[in-house]
């Protein structure tokens, strides 16, 4: 019954433990979307007046203001002029494409070139990270000079910008998770008689297992914790062959690593610490495990 409810407690931490970490990874993600978001709009707005920039220039003005990116809905920006001025199709189809490459979200758009007057599309064109998709019409054709806006909608990225940023921090959020995790594992608890019985009789020895210490012949030996844990499932059941995988399992398996090499190695450490008396021995059952043999 104590041992069910040392389980029962265990499972309710880890639970308890596995519902904070997922919340607060929600909230870090959210918060590191949030932010990502904002500097990436703000990016993509310097980009765009950036292109407004190059398209004054080429059209051969150098003095004239590109006046402030408006965002006119979501997803859609406008660039607007304080003057006049003209443009070739090829180039401003160019000219978006190149500098929009440094926009993170800006997978596929239209641009439609308005006239400021009447808002009558003067020129249009699609781009698409599938360039067979994009629809460029009228190449070569220079546009007469005009006040005109330029309208750049974007396609909403939605989930997909975001999952970007989430499984970006999966690695991060996985270790995070796995040092928790172990921290509020539950670890086996023995039942209440063994617990209380820390002192066991082997022989002549005296098995000490809560302060890790073995008397032999009135000599006192210190025993690792490894060990301590390892002689303790022999003591249980003496002169019974203990297979290997289950020593591995419950030695090792809540440490997350399970080598075959370091079984045999504290083995052999712990007889050399039984050799003070000669009636107790680990010895090998081929092909099956150990066995604690006590010659009383």
């Amino acid at each position: 019954m104590h041992l069910s409810r040392n389980l029962l407690a265990g499972k309710r931490k880890y639970l308890y433990g596995l519902i904070l970490l997922s919340f607060i990874s929600v909230i870090c993600v959210a918060f590191s979307m949030t932010g990502n978001d904002d500097f990436d709009i703000a990016r993509r707005e310097v980009l765009l007046r950036r292109i407004g920039d190059e398209l004054l220039t080429q059209s051969g003005d150098r003095t004239s203001r590109v006046l402030p990116v408006k965002k006119i809905a979501e997803n859609e920006y406008q660039i607007r002029f304080e003057n006049e001025l003209t443009f070739q199709s090829d180039s401003l189809v160019n000219t978006t494409r190149r500098l929009l490459a440094d926009d993170p979200l800006a997978r596929d758009y239209i641009v439609n070139v308005l006239n400021r007057g009447n808002s009558s599309v003067a020129y249009g064109y699609a781009i698409s990270k599938n360039k067979k998709n994009d629809i460029v019409p009228c190449r070569g054709r220079k546009q007469p000079r005009g006040r005109y806006m330029i309208n750049v909608k974007f396609k909403p990225t939605g989930i997909n910008a975001k999952n970007g940023y989430l499984l970006g921090s999966l690695p991060f959020l996985a270790f995070v998770g796995f040092i928790f995790l172990r921290a509020v594992k539950p670890r086996r608890t023995l039942p209440e008689d063994d617990q209380h019985a820390s002192l066991i009789t082997l022989g002549s020895v005296l098995f000490d297992s809560k302060n890790r210490k073995l008397i032999i012949n009135g000599k006192t030996i210190d025993l690792t914790g490894t060990e301590t844990r390892l002689l303790r499932i022999f003591a249980l059941s003496p002169n019974q062959t203990i297979e290997r995988s289950r020593l591995q399992k419950e030695i090792w398996e809540d440490e997350g690593v399970i080598v075959g090499r370091s079984l045999d190695m504290f083995i052999s450490k712990l007889r050399k610490k039984l050799e003070l008396d000669p009636n107790i021995k680990i010895v090998v059952i081929r092909s099956k495990g150990y066995k604690l043999e006590i010659s009383y």
